[in-house]
């Protein structure tokens, strides 16, 4: 996953930080209202992890700004405010969920977890397609019966693909959603086509059929056709 938390409590942005990038997640933060606001003019998140009060700002302008401009992103409101009205406003502007402070980094992920679940795979935890079966829980790939084993990139990079079938994905886009803001130090983007030759070497290699395509000066398209 790659997490956005917009949150200016520094020990909570930290400790949310941290508790993502260890379980393998691209985490990114934003103290204060303007470098939310940039970030979320630039890069596409799974789930933006949205405070409403923040210097410089307020969060739930932030929610206006990602909707009026269609961006996909998940957004989890984390706040402190419990009020009916500031959770009626958050959900009624298109927040996915809303969850009050304090609270636990499981029950967060769970959240964060089962948004991500409903807007990509249709709120399933097993993922199908055609003869490649993904345990989102368990993180298993399979063709048919055959387990296949991928590294952590390689993994979320499949995902990643099914999740965008048919359309196609550049290779900034690719670069963004598996390293973060932090591949803007790349030179450039030969570690994708590596990836990529491995993950179709594999599905190929346990009787999967070759769904990548290159969509020459674009980028690539996971598809059927």
């Amino acid at each position: 996953m790659k997490i956005l938390v917009i949150e200016d409590e520094q020990g909570l942005r930290e400790s949310i930080e941290e508790y993502f990038t260890e379980a393998g997640n691209i985490c990114e933060t934003a103290a204060d209202y303007a470098t939310a606001l940039t970030k979320v003019n630039v890069y596409r998140y799974d789930c933006i992890l949205l405070d409403i009060t923040l210097p410089g700002g307020n969060g739930i302008d932030l929610l206006k700004i990602i909707k009026e401009h269609n961006y996909t992103d998940g957004i989890l409101i984390i706040s402190a405010k419990n009020s009916l009205d500031d959770r009626l406003e958050g959900l009624d502007l298109g927040a996915d969920d809303y969850l009050v402070k304090p609270f636990h980094l499981s029950e967060l992920k769970a959240r964060v977890t089962a948004i991500i679940r409903r807007k990509s795979y249709n709120g399933s935890n097993i993922l199908t397609f055609n003869e490649i079966t993904i345990d989102l829980l368990g993180k298993e790939v399979k063709v048919g019966k055959q387990s296949i084993k991928f590294t952590r990139k390689e993994y979320a990079l499949l995902l990643y693909f099914i999740a965008n079938k048919g359309k196609v994905v550049s290779k900034n886009a690719i670069a963004e959603h598996l390293w973060g803001d932090g591949v803007d130090m790349a030179d450039n983007f030969d570690f994708i086509y590596s990836h990529i030759k491995n993950i179709r070497k594999k599905l190929v290699e346990a009787g999967s059929r070759d769904y990548i395509q290159a969509a020459y000066g674009m980028g690539y398209k996971f598809t059927e056709s």
